[in-house]
């Protein structure tokens, strides 16, 4: 019984060491950076240098092909959304969406954000972030994503 009580205090332990680098504002903290740089950023504000600062430089969109895996670089995509501002026929109200945060699952120095983006009531897409806690705070790591068909 001893040896038990010795395994299971232990185990106890180690669940608190290894939760205690995750402080408490580690989830508004990821939201923040999902709203600012992810919603605002690419959507609803076109906000580029918003998107620098959340999305890691490696950051890519990865979807499948076939039987491969097509990627799709953060620099390319701030490229195409800075191209898009600048053409003359421009409408800024064509990029919003409501935007939400469905589920938000963190530990340690990773989490996973499960996001649904919609318009004029239908469901766009929905989106899996990965996001890391790095020295400067958390950043967006990888999208994959559904495109929902559209309504008609």
């Amino acid at each position: 019984m001893k040896k038990v009580s010795i395994v299971l205090t232990g185990l106890m332990f180690l669940v608190l060491a290894s939760t205690s680098f995750l402080s408490a504002d580690d989830k508004a903290d990821i939201e923040k950076v999902i709203k600012s740089s992810y919603f605002n950023g690419a959507f609803n504000d076109l906000d580029t240098e918003s998107m620098r600062k959340g999305f890691h430089p490696d950051f890519a969109i990865f979807s499948a092909s076939g039987n491969k895996i097509s990627r799709y670089p953060i620099d390319t995509w701030i490229k195409s959304i800075e191209k898009r501002k600048q053409a003359a026929n421009f409408d800024p109200s064509s990029s919003k969406m409501d935007c939400k945060i469905a589920s938000l699952d963190i530990t340690g120095g990773s989490a996973a954000a499960k996001i649904e983006l919609s318009k004029d009531g239908n469901m766009v897409y929905t989106d899996y972030l990965s996001l890391l806690k790095f020295d400067e705070g958390w950043k967006i790591a990888a999208k994959v994503y559904f495109a929902h068909p559209k309504n008609d």
